[in-house]
């Protein structure tokens, strides 16, 4: 009996037993995954970065970016076109050039294609915001300023067939008018007689900031308007310090002679030293740059101005 107790035993423990392994489904398993929505797959991806990034904040763990290598800065001539540099060199840093000189290098260092305008900026030592130092005038260039101004007239009948004939490019009242209620401006100078301008009135501010609207002091309100169309083809310019104290004033053209530049440049400066006003103290005129168009700055001499 103890015998047969005994194999049975051993039978029951050479069977191979069968493990079953029970693994209990995590939080992400058990969750059901949908398509889209906040149970997307792409969205819990987001929640646990979302979690484990406030997690290292509030750890005070913080996130080291990638340093960028920086490039170093160049300077301003650096950064101007080839043709620019090529003429800048022809200039001696910090050197100051007399008047003739620096008319002589503003032609040279012209590297345009077209015919470049001569640019003339003086610092003045004036204060604009005061009235007797805000500096405004005109004049006639010698030389002419090398544009082609088309004039145009508003005026009585009676001075509109003498106007066309000084070569206005329009003369009229009415269809001015008309054109300007349109927003239309075919002209670089406006000329009127003074009973048209309070006509003028409710077209100043379209006129007004482009610097057509007719004023005294530039010769544009007159009852002589052959006179004004006259100095405006024959080239009358004006200038005004800007808020800063400086006067920019086109003076003529690259294609100009140098004797030519040079009377211009001469005119110019001997009106804006006729209109010192007379509460300024000290020098008058502080600096003299002459330029053409996107060309380099040529610094002229002090004594071009005495």
């Amino acid at each position: 009996m103890a015998k047969a107790k005994q194999e049975v035993t051993e039978e029951v423990l050479e069977q191979p037993v069968e493990v079953v392994e029970t693994t209990e489904p995590t939080d992400k398993e058990s969750k059901p995954v949908a398509k889209a929505g906040k149970r997307s797959a792409k969205a819990l991806e987001e929640a646990e970065v979302k979690e484990a990034k406030e997690v290292r904040k509030a750890s005070g763990v913080s996130e080291e970016k990638p340093k960028q290598a920086s490039k170093p800065t160049r300077s301003r001539l650096e950064r101007r076109s080839k043709g620019f540099r090529k003429s800048a060199e022809q200039l001696e840093a910090g050197k100051v050039y007399s008047l003739n000189e620096a008319v002589e290098l503003a032609k040279k260092t012209s590297s345009v294609k077209f015919d470049a305008t001569v640019e003339l900026h003086i610092n003045l030592n004036v204060d604009p915001r005061h009235a007797d130092q805000n500096i405004r005038d005109s004049l006639v260039l010698p030389a002419g300023s090398g544009k082609t101004v088309r004039v145009a007239v508003l005026a009585e009948a009676d001075d509109i067939a003498a106007a066309k004939a000084a070569g206005a490019d329009i003369a009229g009242s009415d269809d001015l008018f008309k054109q300007l209620d349109k927003g239309t401006i075919n002209f670089d100078v406006l000329v009127a007689t003074p009973a048209q301008m309070p006509k003028l009135g409710k077209y100043a501010r379209t006129l007004g900031p482009r610097g057509l609207m007719p004023n005294p002091k530039s010769g544009t309100v007159t009852t002589d308007v052959t006179k004004a169309i006259t100095e405006a083809k024959a080239g009358r310019v004006e200038y005004r310090v800007d808020t800063t104290g400086i006067v920019h004033l086109g003076v003529g053209k690259v294609s100009f002679s140098a004797k030519q530049l040079t009377d211009n440049l001469q005119a110019v400066i001997a009106s804006i030293k006729a209109n010192k006003p007379t509460g300024v103290k000290g020098n008058y005129v502080k600096a003299i740059y002459l330029s053409t168009t996107m060309g380099p700055s040529i610094a002229v001499d002090l004594t071009a101005a005495q």
